[in-house]
């Protein structure tokens, strides 16, 4: 059965519609006084999320001060290096909106990488709800898909994704080696929402095979997020959407 999922022209479309998500979610946790716990994701299409965010008059209507930011995966470099994710996001969108420095729940990935997974795993339990199974629930998770089928750093093949005694791991990217710190599946499925924003042509064989359940999809490892209680959907590009 295929997930839920909404197709848009451009990216840039796809990008406008999560901003509006945002301004609405946010909004909404003001008036009930609640704050938000959402993970962001690195990638190309993020960036064009958080640009879109950082500019008015989108920036002026979201009530920054309820939401709180972590990341699903990060590699393990310091934040000022260009490949981390927490650098990008300060980088384009951070850096331009008013938001508590306690807000943000960076992954340490300057640290050494069994210290980080511990740290964050410790940072999530202390500032997320956790309910009667113990672990703690994400109000919003936003990921990517990867063209080897990897969402956060969950790799296909990977012993990580096994893991289900742990909120977040150490992952080895498989062909450049590099450590990464990523939530594990256990964390991301017992989110409240988790969206996946997935683009361009180089998707279209994974949206398929995992679309249409063809023999093998499990090994993509997108497929295997599910949120045992919550809502997931898939926000596609036309290039992406390919389901026959």
């Amino acid at each position: 059965m295929r997930p839920p999922f909404q197709i848009f022209p451009l990216p840039a479309n796809l990008a406008f519609h999560v901003v509006q998500e945002f301004i609405q979610l946010s909004n909404t946790a003001a008036d009930l006084r609640e704050k938000t716990n959402i993970a962001l994701s690195g990638g190309s299409t993020p960036k064009m999320l958080f640009q879109l965010l950082s500019q008015s008059p989108y920036r002026d209507k979201i009530k920054w001060e309820v939401l709180h930011f972590f990341w699903s995966d990060e590699r393990c470099v310091p934040p000022d290096h260009p490949e981390s994710n927490y650098g990008m996001t300060q980088k384009k969108l951070l850096q331009y909106i008013k938001i508590p420095n306690s807000n943000i729940h960076r992954i340490k990935g300057e640290s050494l990488p069994d210290e980080a997974a511990h740290s964050y795993s410790t940072e999530i339990y202390k500032n997320v709800p956790s309910y009667d199974d113990g672990i703690p629930r994400f109000d919003w998770i936003l990921l990517g898909v990867g063209d080897d089928g990897h969402t956060a750093s969950l790799f296909p093949g990977s012993e990580v994704l096994y893991i289900r005694d742990k909120l977040c791991a150490v992952a080895v990217h498989p062909v450049s080696g590099q450590h990464r710190i990523t939530m594990t599946l256990p964390l991301i499925n017992h989110a409240k929402r988790v969206t996946f924003l997935v683009t361009g042509k180089s998707k279209r064989k994974i949206v398929f095979d995992i679309f249409n359940q063809t023999p093998g999809f499990e090994r993509y490892p997108a497929a295997h997020v599910n949120p045992v209680q919550g809502k997931l959907v898939w926000l596609l590009d036309k290039a992406a959407a390919k389901f026959k």
